[in-house]
């Protein structure tokens, strides 16, 4: 193919993500606010804004003079058109899957989770009860599968930079089951696969706490340790996906395990009780039981019980060691500890950064998540919102006019 053959197509399709991009970003927009943004002439911002608007991407508002004019013909406006498709999010994990379908401006329109049959479920019986986990996210929202422009899922086990399984790793047996291939095969989406933490990298640098910041690492922190990594604003997967990993910190002294902050919790609760330690963890769990939640452990430090203040300085001693490892070798500027146990991990805090300084010459800020346990399924509609971002001219919006 020739290149003057194409130079024409090239330089259209250039012209269509350019202006489609700017709408994404602003409000309604004026063809002289396209041509401050893009430096196109007046007649070429208008006929990108039509054929965009043809192919269901962009809407005309009423017309609007500008002010101090009365004469002439008011000022033409558009705007990106968020209800042209709708992306999926999913978090697919060992216990549950949730999904988040949201419209294009990477707004909510539902979120429904499940839990998988126990004991681990089979794989036929995992992707049925994923299959209808978005079904009835979709019905939440009110839409057809053909709204869907893109899906992405977020799994507990190592992706590599391709979107696949990573196989020989710890739990992808469980996750290598035809995410993509098979539970969605009555479908026509694109769907894109990704680590958890990843995703959850992506989630805080899109709308969370690292928003903005180009060298971070999230933590999920929960019942494992997994990080995702972004550097320089790029996501991190090392050769076969093992970028973030931290399987190997039973060498890390003051560590020994992958173990996370809800599973320590628990554990060192449980030891306390078992060793008759008088603390008001043992009223929170109530009689009958000697089975002790993270949960117990926090609201019982909270409330001054020093057996639980006890337990979580040494979580956060621990803690602040595996981030003293990430300040050392990757040296973000910020760490951002995310999931489910991110609403109790702010009391950790005073710990960790008392003690990075003394353990690493290049201590990161260290913060909490606010996405609680929806913060993997909010990183996979980001992916997926990318994908459908950049495919925008290979993608059919959903309401394109007939």
């Amino acid at each position: 193919m020739s290149t003057t053959a194409t130079t024409p197509q090239v330089l259209r399709l250039a012209n269509l993500k350019a202006v489609l991009s700017v709408m994404r970003a602003n409000g309604a927009v004026t063809g002289t606010d396209l041509i401050a943004a893009t430096g196109l002439t007046r007649a070429t911002a208008i006929a990108v804004c039509d054929d965009l608007a043809a192919r269901g991407w962009v809407r005309e508002l009423p017309g609007e003079r500008l002010v101090g004019t009365t004469k002439g013909r008011p000022a033409r406006r558009f705007e990106f058109n968020p209800a042209a498709g709708c992306v999926l999010g999913m978090d697919v994990g060992m216990a549950t899957a949730t999904v988040l379908v949201a419209d294009l401006k990477g707004r909510t329109l539902a979120r429904v989770s499940e839990r998988f049959e126990k004991p681990p479920a089979s794989a036929a019986s995992r992707r049925a009860t994923i299959k209808q986990v978005v079904a009835s996210a979709l019905d939440e929202a009110g839409l057809p599968p053909s709204a869907v422009l893109a899906a992405a899922i977020g799994v507990s086990t190592v992706v590599d930079r391709h979107g696949k399984v990573a196989a020989g790793h710890e739990l992808s047996e469980h996750f290598d089951i035809g995410l993509q291939a098979e539970v969605f095969a009555d479908y026509d989406w694109p769907v894109l696969l990704e680590n958890d933490a990843n995703l959850a990298a992506l989630a805080e640098r899109w709308s969370g706490v690292g928003t903005g910041v180009d060298d971070l690492a999230v933590m999920l922190a929960g019942e494992r340790l997994g990080t995702g990594l972004i550097e320089s604003g790029r996501l991190l997967h090392g050769c076969n996906g093992g970028a973030g990993e931290v399987g190997t910190l039973e060498l890390v002294d003051g560590v020994g395990s992958q173990d996370g902050i809800a599973r320590l919790a628990r554990y060192w609760g449980n030891e306390a009780l078992a060793a008759d330690k008088p603390t008001l963890i043992r009223e929170l769990v109530g009689p009958g039981t000697s089975r002790v939640s993270a949960r117990f452990v926090f609201e019982a430090a909270a409330r001054g019980d020093e057996v639980a203040q006890g337990i979580l300085d040494r979580i956060g001693l621990r803690m602040a060691r595996v981030i003293a490892v990430l300040g050392t070798f990757f040296n973000p500027e910020l760490v951002v500890i995310g999931g489910a146990v991110a609403a109790s991990a702010s009391a950790l805090l005073p710990t960790i950064t008392r003690e990075l300084p003394r353990l690493t010459a290049t201590p990161p800020r260290v913060a909490v998540s606010e996405f609680g346990d929806v913060i993997v399924a909010a990183g996979a509609v980001r992916l997926a919102l990318d994908y459908v971002e950049e495919h925008a001219m290979e993608l059919a919006p959903a309401d394109a006019p007939a």
